[in-house]
């Protein structure tokens, strides 16, 4: 009996920084309507923080705590809410969502470049000389003595702020309405701040409290997190008492699993995987209120030209090659990725572009496609890339069934937990016996994989699977393109624009968001078997869910509804920062903040980098001869890289030279274009008022797109511009 006190005692202090934690997720998303996924990686820098003050630099425990509670926590509360939250607060829930893991991204990466992961470090508890406080059969350390005392004034406090002061009032009028509440007298970018401030603090709270029981890792102490993601879901990401229900429950039941559960290789990873296995059911269970603020803000999804789609598909296919033909071995293998990568990512197209449906966990979907392959094409049978799409399709109908009771924020958090379920537990698993058959996903933590034999051809080089994978990434963004020219692509619109509506005219829910799930589930899964052979060995460690993060965070901000979001994305992620590291392997850390950065800078650009492109560019196709002149010179620097004249260096500072040549011809001939025209209208009806008036004044020398600005408007300018149009 004293045992189970005690771990009763455990899991009730554990349960008290979750709880904390997830208050400061409440408070956010009830004030400012936005879900930070952040919330955790501020806590970890808090920490880290606390840490050098303390540990690192020997400071006073008060003092530190001072300064990071009460100066430090405050000013970046102030900077995040200021600088990246404000800009991008009247978009839709999915833009904001995309902002906050940039957050999370960019604040681990800053913290592994501040302080080397390589180096263990540990943060010593309150008072750790101090004798414990004997409770009957329990000993209680004063660390988590001080830790429950906080969870409590924190629950008091913020309920006192919230409901009994005018500040917490307009915080809450705020998110619901910005325009009616500046009208009652409130100041919505005030209440922002204090929401984002107070936040910030409850998350260094929650990050110094619980930094002692964990050794200092910015990811680990990030996705910690998860746990506070259930506790406010027992909420429902509003009700502060329920929240702390939620925490009592993940940290008490993790607490009881590591001390009762049976020791078996089946259920070794259940009590890590225990809080997101909550956080699933507990979005299922629940009921779920109306989400906070203006959940989704309606962009218009272009639909690509049939010729230009080809011509982009076809663009993918030449570059594979030729970067298959100029890479040297080690080269094929890093860079290769770029392709299988551009599948991951295009599966967001047709999933989260065209249907509004957002989901973590397609590097997931990923995993399965490159272990269906690995176990069933040991000798490269072709048939089995198939069943590699069809079990991954599969897997993604199953998490399209829930997805029917979630949308916004619960689905991206339903999908978060699926993901971490996989990586926790599932994935973990060195084996299972299933009625007489031993299923081991990564025995000895890895599996191996190679290349496909088709018609009796077996591809195994790394230059043959490089163009493998631009052929099938090529195709598939050609295959996507058709779909939202189609008519199931218009259903997947009209399912993003309102489902009510899409249900009350007769369509299927569940068969359309079933049909995409598998879609993109099934994209995904062909990218994540064609990385298996390119690797030649995975692990599970190479499909986590922060490292899906980052594909899902270049592929929104490459614009998620355009089919070149995909390439793009493949791209970004593996060459440049790739290639930056490779020339100067100091840039290993500033690269790692760049996808963070672009993340947070979203807002600015809500429809995406490729469109931003594809609208520059467009202006050259009228150029034809422009275009294949270029074309016609980037094919002989091509040439003389293979027949050894030139180097790769050569090649790729002369594409760049002709691309920039290129665009520098265009735009002069589009600016003499411009002022031929601009002359046309301007010269005839200059002469007209010159002729007009017999002389020619001052005023009569304003330009015509002037008059009636720079000089007042004659009762003749209107005759005057009729009789030069009719004369030019």
């Amino acid at each position: 009996m004293s045992q189970f006190f005690a771990y009763g005692i455990i899991g009730l202090s554990t349960a008290a920084i979750y709880a904390v934690i997830g208050s400061g997720l409440v408070l956010t998303y009830t004030t400012t309507g936005v879900f930070n996924f952040a919330h955790g990686a501020a806590g970890m820098l808090a920490a880290f923080t606390y840490w050098q003050l303390t540990v690192g630099w020997g400071w006073p425990v008060p003092v530190a705590l001072a300064v990071v509670l009460l100066v430090a926590a405050p000013v970046f509360g102030l900077l995040v809410e200021r600088i990246v939250i404000r800009p991008v607060q009247g978009l839709g829930e999915a833009e904001r969502l995309v902002v906050t893991v940039a957050m999370l991204s960019g604040f681990i990466a800053v913290a592994e470049w501040i302080w080397n992961p390589n180096v263990i470090r540990t943060l010593p508890p309150f008072f750790a000389s101090a004798a414990p406080l004997h409770v009957g059969p329990v000993n209680l350390t004063w660390q988590q003595i001080i830790t429950m005392i906080v969870a409590v004034a924190v629950a008091i406090g913020l309920r006192v702020l919230l409901y009994r002061t005018r500040v917490g009032t307009q915080m809450r009028a705020t998110v619901d309405d910005r325009g009616l509440a500046g009208l009652t007298g409130a100041d919505p970018n005030r209440a922002n701040r204090s929401a984002w401030i107070l936040s910030t603090q409850l998350a260094a709270i929650g990050g110094i409290l619980i930094a002692p029981e964990l050794t200092l890792d910015a990811t680990q102490l990030s996705l910690l997190i998860v746990s506070a993601y259930t506790a406010a879901v027992f909420g429902r990401l509003r009700n502060l008492p329920m929240v702390f229900v939620g925490a009592i429950v993940v940290g008490v039941g993790q607490s009881y699993l590591t001390g009762y559960l049976p020791q078996s290789t089946v259920l070794n990873g259940l009590q890590v995987a225990a809080p997101a296995l909550l956080l699933f059911l507990a979005l299922l269970v629940f009921p779920h209120g109306r989400l906070r603020g203006k959940s989704l803000r309606l962009r218009p999804v272009p639909i690509p030209k049939l010729r230009g789609t080809f011509v982009f598909g076809a663009a993918i296919i030449a570059s594979g090659v030729v970067l298959a033909t100029v890479l040297s071995a080690p080269d094929l293998i890093t860079y290769g990725a770029i392709f299988s990568f551009g599948l991951i990512a295009l599966s967001y197209v047709p999933l989260t572009g065209y249907a509004g449906q957002v989901s973590l966990c397609q590097l997931s979907m990923a995993a399965i496609g490159a272990l269906v392959w690995s176990h069933l094409a040991q000798n490269g049978q072709w048939w089995a890339l198939i069943v590699a799409v069809v079990v991954s399709a599969a897997a993604g109908a199953v998490v399209a069934v829930p997805a029917l009771r979630l949308s916004g924020i619960y689905l991206a958090l339903g999908t978060a937990a699926f993901a971490v379920i996989l990586d926790d537990w599932i994935f973990q698993l060195s084996g299972v016996d299933i009625g007489g058959l031993h299923i081991a996903l990564f025995p000895n933590g890895s599996v191996s994989a190679v290349g496909p034999s088709v018609f009796g051809v077996h591809i195994t080089s790394e230059r043959d699977m490089m163009i493998l994978a631009a052929v099938l990434l090529g195709l598939a963004s050609v295959g996507v393109g058709l779909l939202r020219r189609g008519r199931f692509g218009r259903r997947l619109i009209a399912l993003r624009d309102s489902e009510a509506a899409y249900a009350m005219l007769g369509g299927n829910l569940l068969l359309a968001k079933v049909a995409v799930f598998a879609l993109a589930a099934g994209i995904a899964g062909l990218g994540g078997a064609l990385y298996a052979m390119q690797q030649q060995s995975v692990t599970s460690a190479q499909f986590t869910f922060e490292a899906g993060l980052a594909i899902f965070l270049i592929a929104v901000v490459a614009g998620v509804a355009s089919v070149g979001s995909g390439f793009f994305a493949g791209a970004v992620l593996i060459g440049p920062l790739n290639a930056i590291v490779a020339v100067a392997a100091w840039a290993a850390n500033p690269v790692s903040v760049l996808p963070g950065l672009a993340g947070m800078a979203f807002g600015r650009s809500p429809d995406g980098i490729v469109p931003l492109i594809r609208r520059d560019w467009t202006p050259v196709a009228r150029y034809r001869i422009a275009v294949i002149a270029a074309l016609v010179v980037g094919v002989l620097l091509w040439v003389l890289r293979l027949a050894g004249v030139v180097n790769g260096w050569v090649l790729f500072w002369g594409l760049a030279l002709v691309v920039v040549a290129l665009r520098v011809y265009v735009a002069a001939r589009n600016a003499g274009t411009a002022q031929s025209a601009a002359d046309g209208v301007t010269g005839p009806a200059m002469r007209a008022s010159q002729s007009a008036d017999g002389d020619s004044s001052a005023e009569d020398l304003v330009p015509v797109e002037w008059w009636g600005l720079r000089r007042p408007w004659r009762a003749e300018d209107e005759e005057v511009l009729d009789r030069a149009v009719a004369r030019g």
